[in-house]
C-alpha cells in the first residue's frame, strides 16, 4: 500500500524510497500529535519490519504520536557500518522534523543493530542546552528546556529491542555459535566477509586510523559527537531483551549486564504481558561504584566488554526481559520480540503493548 487507511483509523504512506509514516486519520488527532517516534530496523531489514509496531502506537496514542519508520539504511546498506548508517539516520530525522514544524518531542524505538545506529544518530543530533530558558510564544505549546535536545526536540523515550550494545564478540554474545570459543574467535576473523564494515563494528575489530573500536568511542562525548550527553538527555532509556532462543543477539549484550548480573526468571502468569518475565530499573552508576567489581570476579576475560558495561551504566536503564520459551515461534525470538511479521510473529504483540503502555508522551 503506497497511501491509504489501515484498520481502526490509522493512516499510512510509503515514499518511493521506502520510508513509512503512520498517523491517525482523524484530523483533530493528527494536528495535535506533536511527538515524533522514529522506528529503526535491524541488519538487512526495511521500514516494513516495524509496520505492526507503528500501527499499534498510533491506534493506542492517536492524538499523541506521529511515527516514522526509517528507510535510509535498508537492506544491504546496513552493511556499511554503524557510523555511516548513523549519519544517514541523523539526516533523515532532521528532514522529517523540518517537514513537520508542529513537533515538540522525539523518541526512538530500534531493533537489533538499529539500536547502535540510533545511539550514533542521537549523538549527532544532540544540541547542548541554551543558557537562557524562554517560553515559546508562538502558540504551539512547545517550551525550551534547560537541557539538551535531539534535533531541537524534547527527548522522551530511547528504546532498544534485542540490540547488541556490548558488541557480538564476547562469549555467548552470538548464541548460534554455541559459546564455543574456537567458533567465536573464527567469527571475529571472518565476519567482515559477510557483514562487511558493520561486522567489524559488532565484533569490535575495527581500527579506523588507529582509533579505538567505534562502540568504545561511543561511550564519550568528543569533538562534534555527544553520544553520552544525548543518551542522558532522554527521560527514559529502555532495553528489551530475549532471555533465550535469540540466536542472533545474546541476553547479556542486549541487556547491558555482566554474566553474574543476569537475573533468575520464571514464566509469568501475567495475562496482559505473558512474555515479560523480569523487569529491573537500574540507576546510573559512577566510576567509584564499579571499582569493587573486577573482571576476574565476574568470570569474564574481556576487558573491552567490561569497559562498555561500565560506560553505558553511567546512565539509568529500564531493563525488560522477555521469554518466548513456550511459544511456537521461539526459535525466531529475535523477530518475534519486534513482531517483524504480523502473522508469523504475532506472539510478540504483548511486548509492543508493554512498550506503548509505559511510553512517556
Amino acid at each position: 500500500m503506497q497511501n491509504g487507511i489501515a484498520a481502526d483509523g490509522v493512516c499510512s504512506s510509503e515514499s518511493a524510497n521506502g520510508s513509512r509514516d503512520v498517523w491517525s486519520c482523524k484530523g483533530s488527532d493528527s494536528s495535535s500529535a506533536d511527538h515524533l517516534v522514529i522506528m529503526v530496523h535491524g541488519i538487512l531489514g526495511s521500514s516494513s519490519d516495524w509496520k505492526f509496531g507503528a500501527e499499534q502506537f498510533v491506534k493506542r496514542l492517536p492524538d499523541k504520536v506521529f511515527v516514522h519508520c526509517s528507510e535510509r539504511n535498508m537492506s544491504k546498506l546496513t552493511l556499511d557500518g554503524v557510523d555511516v548508517m548513523g549519519e544517514r539516520l541523523a539526516k533523515e530525522v532532521l528532514e522529517v522534523i523540518q517537514e513537520k514544524p508542529n513537533l515538540c518531542k522525539i523518541s526512538f524505538v530500534a531493533h537489533s543493530v538499529g539500536g547502535l545506529v540510533a545511539r550514533y544518530a542521537i549523538g549527532r543530533l544532540y544540541r547542548p542546552p541554551k543558557e537562557e530558558v524562554k517560553e515559546d510564544k508562538s502558540g504551539d505549546g512547545c517550551k525550551e528546556e534547560q537541557r539538551g535536545t535531539i534535533g531541537g526536540l524534547e527527548a522522551m523515550n530511547f528504546i532498544t529491542v534485542a540490540s547488541p550494545h556490548l558488541g557480538s564478540r564476547g562469549n555467548k554474545q552470538v548464541p548460534f555459535l554455541f559459546g564455543v570459543t574456537a567458533f567465536e574467535k573464527a567469527a571475529s576473523c571472518v565476519i567482515h566477509w559477510i557483514f562487511r564494515r558493520t561486522g567489524r563494528h559488532l565484533f569490535l575489530t575495527d581500527d579506523d586510523e588507529g582509533k579505538p573500536p567505534l562502540l568504545k568511542r561511543m561511550l564519550d562525548d568528543y569533538d562534534e559527537f555527544y553520544f553520552m550527553s544525548a543518551l542522558h538527555t532522554f527521560k527514559r532509556r529502555v532495553l528489551y531483551s530475549n532471555v533465550a532462543y535469540d540466536h542472533i543477539v545474546g541476553w547479556r549484550t542486549s541487556s547491558i549486564r555482566r554474566d553474574g548480573e543476569l537475573p533468575k526468571w520464571e514464566e509469568t502468569l501475567n495475562e496482559t504481558y505473558p512474555h515479560i518475565v523480569y523487569e529491573e530499573h537500574c540507576k546510573a552508576c559512577d566510576a567509584d561504584q564499579h571499582e569493587t567489581i573486577s573482571i576476574e570476579d565476574d568470570g569474564s576475560s574481556d576487558k573491552l566488554e567490561e569497559e562498555l558495561v561500565r560506560g553505558l551504566s553511567r546512565v539509568s536503564w529500564e531493563k525488560i526481559d522477555v521469554s518466548f520459551q513456550s511459544s511456537r515461534q521461539r526459535f525466531a525470538a529475535h523477530s518475534v520480540i519486534q513482531v517483524k511479521d504480523e502473522v508469523m510473529h504475532i506472539e510478540g504483540a504483548d511486548v509492543i503493548q508493554h512498550m506503548i503502555d509505559h511510553f512517556l508522551t
